[in-house]
C-alpha cells in the first residue's frame, strides 16, 4: 500500500533522544547593572557597600577605581585576568559626579525552582529559538536526567530550597567545566566557591546518566509542584491569565489552565517519544494552517485513585498539549483541528507503526467545549461504568438483604 507522508517523515528521522541543556538567567557579576540599587556599575566617586551579613560570590570582568569598599564578612572576588581594584586618586571623572553609596542587591531569594530565571539552550550555550515547542511548567526547570549551564565567566547565588533531600540532575557547567561524574561533582563541593554559590535544605547530585527509555522520562518536579507555582505566579502578577474558553483544561505538570487541546496517549515498549515528537513537528506542526500552534509533548505521571479520592498510585503517559495564539472569535480552532488530525493519525496507524495502545482527547475553544477519546480509552471508560453499575446494584441489595432481616432500619 502506498506510504502516507506521516510515515514517510517517522522513518526519515532520527530516533536518538537528544539531551535537555538549561541555562540558569540571573548573576551576581559587578559589571551587571541591575545588582546595584542605583541601577547603574559604581563608578570612581562612589563607596561600594555589601551588606556584611549576606553570603555572595561576585564575579569581577575588569579594573575598577573606587572611592571605598565594604566587604561582606563571608564572600568572595572571582578576579577576571586584568581585573581589580584600586582607590580614587581625586582626579576628576565625567562620568561620575554623584559620589554616592551603591549598595549589592540581595540575591537570596533567586530559587531554583523558579521557571522564569531558566532558559532553553543548546549544547553550546546558544539560546534556543523560542516559539513552537514549549515546555509544561514543571518541565520548565531543570529535570532529572537534564543538564544544567551556569555562563562562563558569571557568578551567581541559587536558593536549592526543596521538598526533596537531592535533587538529581545529568551534569552541571560552572566557569566553562563541564562536571558530569558524581566524583567529579564531589569535588567541586569541597572547593571554597559552591556553599557561596549554592545555598538552602536541599542540595544537588550530579549522575552523568541520561534517560534509559526510549520512551522518555518524567521530569521529576512534581514534589516541587507548589514551589514553581508559586515563583510562577508571582512573577506574573499572583494569577494565572484571563481565558476566553467557558470550560479552559488543565493539563498534568502546568500550573494554570489553557485554551487549546490535550491529547493523553497510552503507549507500548515500542513507542519511541523523540521520533513521534519529530513526527508531529515535521507533519503537521510545520504546515502553514497551524503556524500559531504551540506545542508541548512529554511523558508524565497521572495519579490514580480509588473511588475518585483515596491516592492509589500513578500511572505515566505521554501528554501533548496544544495552545493556539490566534486571538478573539477563532481562538483554539487550529489546535482543535491539529488535535483531531493526530487523533486521525492514530487511529490510521495505531500500536503497531506508533507505538500507542490507546489515546484520548480534551478541546477546549472560545467557542466549544467537547471530549473525544480513543477507541481503546473509550472501552476501559465502559468496562469501568458496567463495574460501577454491578457494584451500586450489589450495594443496594446488601442494604435491602438486612433491611428484610431486621438488622437495618
Amino acid at each position: 500500500p502506498p506510504m502516507d507522508w506521516l510515515t514517510l517523515v517517522s522513518r526519515l528521522l532520527p530516533a536518538a533522544a537528544t539531551a535537555v541543556y538549561k541555562q540558569w538567567i540571573p548573576n551576581t557579576n559587578f559589571e551587571t547593572a541591575s545588582n546595584w540599587d542605583k541601577g547603574r556599575v559604581p563608578c570612581a566617586n562612589d563607596v561600594v557597600h555589601f551588606e556584611k551579613n549576606k553570603v555572595i560570590s561576585v564575579f569581577v570582568r575588569s579594573p575598577h577605581v573606587l572611592a571605598d569598599m565594604y566587604l561582606p564578612l563571608n564572600g568572595e572576588l572571582v578576579l577576571a585576568s586584568g581585573a581589580g581594584f584600586a582607590a580614587f586618586d581625586g582626579s576628576w571623572d565625567p562620568g561620575c559626579d554623584s559620589g554616592t553609596t551603591v549598595r549589592f542587591a540581595d540575591a537570596e531569594h533567586r530559587a531554583w525552582f523558579a521557571p522564569t530565571l531558566w532558559q532553553a539552550v543548546s549544547p553550546g550555550g546558544e539560546l534556543e529559538p523560542s516559539g513552537r515547542i514549549f515546555s509544561v511548567d514543571e518541565e520548565r526547570v531543570p529535570c532529572h536526567y537534564d543538564d544544567v549551564i551556569f555562563q562562563p565567566e558569571t557568578s551567581f547565588r541559587v536558593n536549592i530550597d526543596s521538598s526533596r533531600r537531592v535533587i538529581h540532575l545529568r551534569s552541571i557547567s560552572l566557569m566553562g567545566q563541564e562536571l558530569s561524574s558524581p566524583e567529579a561533582w564531589a569535588g567541586y563541593l569541597q572547593g571554597p566557591s559552591a556553599p557561596l554559590q549554592f545555598h538552602g535544605n536541599g542540595s544537588l547530585q550530579v549522575t552523568g546518566t541520561s534517560c534509559p527509555d526510549k520512551s522518555g522520562c518524567a521530569c521529576g518536579n512534581a514534589p516541587d509542584r507548589h514551589r514553581i507555582c508559586t515563583a510562577l505566579l508571582e512573577a506574573s502578577g499572583r494569577q494565572c491569565p484571563v481565558l476566553a474558553c467557558q470550560n479552559p483544561l488543565q493539563p498534568l505538570s502546568h500550573c494554570c489552565r489553557v485554551c487549546g487541546a490535550t491529547i493523553s496517549l497510552d503507549f507500548t515498549p515500542d513507542f519511541d517519544l523523540q521520533k513521534y515528537q519529530d513526527r508531529l513537528v515535521q507533519g503537521l506542526l510545520s504546515q502553514p494552517k497551524y503556524a500559531s500552534v504551540r506545542m508541548a509533548i512529554s511523558k508524565v505521571h497521572k495519579a490514580q485513585t480509588f473511588l475518585g479520592v483515596i491516592p492509589r498510585s500513578s500511572t505515566p503517559l505521554i501528554q501533548i498539549v496544544l495552545i493556539d495564539d490566534e486571538v478573539g472569535a477563532q481562538t483554539s480552532t487550529a489546535a482543535e483541528q491539529m488535535a483531531a488530525d493526530i487523533m486521525e493519525d492514530i487511529t490510521q496507524h495505531g500500536s503497531k507503526a506508533l507505538g500507542i495502545s490507546s489515546s484520548k482527547m480534551e478541546v477546549a475553544t472560545s467557542s466549544t467545549f467537547s471530549r473525544q477519546e480513543g477507541s481503546h480509552a473509550l472501552s476501559r471508560i465502559t468496562v469501568g461504568t458496567v463495574f460501577g453499575l454491578l457494584f451500586g446494584l450489589l450495594l443496594l441489595g446488601g442494604i435491602f438483604f438486612l433491611y428484610r432481616k431486621g438488622k437495618l432500619r
